[in-house]
């Protein structure tokens, strides 16, 4: 897959440690000019700059995945510098409490949950899709989570992990959007997939705790964003292999 002045756009980043961050740095490598979202450009700006310092080709922009405006205005940035897009990668989510239940979980942090890692991505899909169908080799990655699968055996919606019900039925459900978008997009170029990017190090003493280094996940992301045309489409995966759902 040729990587010759494509475009990505990356969106919930929010923070060098964070898999966003990573995501633009490794496709950036890849001789792409990145679009990195965050919800403000005081928090895009000093991102971008950091992985320009690295000899990144990274543009900055505002994008609140949960209000229609700025997913439009983004949508013209993009269209207006750029014509097209080829790859996108929404990173945005949102979290829970940690160890909620089903039971006792607060409507607020539900709806907070599934506003942003569902219907703001579904939001952002809406925006880019007229700029995908420009390219050649259009690809969109959702990032997911294990939490979401039933037959994940560690921190699948059956082992009662603590993640948190609305982290993980708001992941559920974004595996869901993947494969009815997948299904209407059959027959196109554009190739869906959900990726998990298994338990990362984004936080302080995480690979102590067992987690894996922030730039292997990143790069299960980047897989699905690489993909050739004849790859899959529809499916949930994590290091380039299929994971239950």
């Amino acid at each position: 897959m040729s990587m010759a002045r494509k475009v990505a756009l990356v969106t919930g980043v929010g923070r060098r440690e964070g898999l966003g961050f990573e995501v633009c740095r490794q496709l950036a490598a890849r001789q792409m000019t990145v679009v990195l979202a965050a919800r403000t450009e005081a928090k895009a700006a000093p991102l971008a700059e950091a992985l320009r310092a690295e000899g990144s080709d990274v543009v900055p922009i505002a994008l609140d995945v949960t209000d229609d405006a700025s997913r439009r205005a983004a949508a013209e940035h993009i269209a207006s510098r750029f014509g097209a897009l080829d790859v996108l990668v929404n990173n945005a989510a949102a979290m829970g409490r940690m160890g909620e239940k089903v039971e006792t979980a607060r409507f607020e942090d539900a709806r907070a949950a599934i506003e942003t890692t569902l219907l703001g991505t579904w939001g952002v899909i809406q925006a880019m899709l007229p700029l995908l169908r420009k390219s050649a080799q259009p690809r969109i990655v959702n990032v997911s989570s294990g939490a979401g699968s039933h037959g994940d055996a560690v921190f699948g919606l059956r082992t009662g992990n603590a993640m948190g019900a609305s982290y993980a039925c708001a992941k559920a459900a974004l595996n869901a959007l993947t494969s009815a978008l997948a299904t209407e997009l059959s027959g196109s170029r554009i190739l869906v997939n959900a990726v998990c990017p298994g338990f990362t190090a984004t936080f302080p003493g995480g690979e102590a705790m067992g987690a894996r280094p922030v730039a292997d996940g990143a790069a299960s992301i980047v897989w699905a964003a690489l993909l050739p045309d004849d790859g899959p489409s529809g499916g949930f995966f994590r290091d380039g292999k299929a994971l239950p759902w």
